[in-house]
């Protein structure tokens, strides 16, 4: 059963590397918390290395630039890691094809820009939906609106066999006291109308090679033994952390707020049941990270 904890400091000296997630955890997409900031900074200060593992549908540098806008110190932690970045290196490869039919923001866009790791990368090129070879995911063109209003193009794309590249495999995320859906949305509905959708994010295994390679250019080499992730998406960072054989501290008052919380407290016995519904027993749980 999970062990409930009021800090960080309580597990850190078991631990030389932290993976922790962004938004619920570090963020809300409009503020940092700064409980959560200073704890990655004492986390920090005692030796042990902060990846930052998100399912941002960018590039790492475009997260960073976030990061600044948000207020997160850049002694907060040591290298950041996308699913974004683990999708463009599929995508430059040619799992889409060559030419793409876009889903995101125009801030998205910068997933086009050159990856440099790719030898003899693909030349990419945006087209319509009808002369496209595959689908590039970023998220849905607004985020409130539900999912289905883009069935009848997964439709045509379903016909055509065109795979789904999924930039971020998240369902949904609190935007400030707002929920959004996010590009996993869409790749559920076109997997469930019969599309071929394909992901690089927390739960499946691209992110983490990525995250390993990430430790190794910074000189690292923990045994997964001593890593723990943290973050509050049952089915991304819990899922995705258990996958890799790894401890994982669950954030409770991210997207489980909710189910979770008695009169806006972390409750046990909600939890519990919570824990139990999902099916899924992380090794700790936090209401929120400090």
């Amino acid at each position: 059963m999970t062990q409930i904890v009021s800090s960080l400091t309580e597990i850190s000296h078991r631990y030389d590397v932290v993976l922790c997630d962004l938004w619920g955890c570090l963020h809300n997409g409009k503020t940092a918390f700064p409980a959560a900031v200073a704890a990655l900074q004492g986390f920090r200060e005692r030796g042990g290395t902060v990846v930052l593992l998100t399912n941002a549908p960018r590039s790492r540098h475009e997260v960073e630039k976030q990061l600044d806008r948000l207020g997160v110190p850049r002694d907060a932690w040591d290298t950041i890691t996308t699913s974004g970045d683990a999708a463009r290196a599929a995508m430059f490869t040619g799992a889409a094809g060559s030419k793409v039919w876009f889903l995101g923001y125009e801030k998205d866009l910068s997933v086009f820009e050159p990856l440099h790791i790719i030898e003899n990368p693909v030349e990419l090129c945006r087209v319509p939906l009808d002369q496209a070879e595959g689908i590039v995911c970023c998220g849905p063109e607004d985020p409130y609106a539900d999912p289905a209003v883009y069935r009848p193009q997964f439709l045509y794309a379903k016909q055509k066999g065109l795979p789904l590249l999924c930039f971020n495999p998240d369902i949904e995320v609190d935007y400030g006291n707002s929920r959004q859906w996010c590009a996993g949305a869409l790749a559920r509905l076109y997997t469930e109308m019969g599309g071929q959708s394909m992901y690089f994010g927390k739960p499946h295994p691209p992110i983490y090679d990525l995250a390993g390679q990430r430790l190794a250019e910074l000189g690292k080499d923990a045994h997964v033994s001593r890593m723990l992730a943290i973050g509050d998406g049952m089915l991304t960072d819990v899922a995705g952390a258990i996958g890799e054989d790894m401890d994982v501290l669950f954030v409770t008052g991210g997207l489980a707020a909710r189910e979770t919380t008695v009169n806006g407290q972390l409750d046990p016995e909600a939890l519990s049941a919570y824990l139990e519904k999902e099916n899924y027993d992380p090794l700790y749980s936090i209401d929120a990270l400090m």
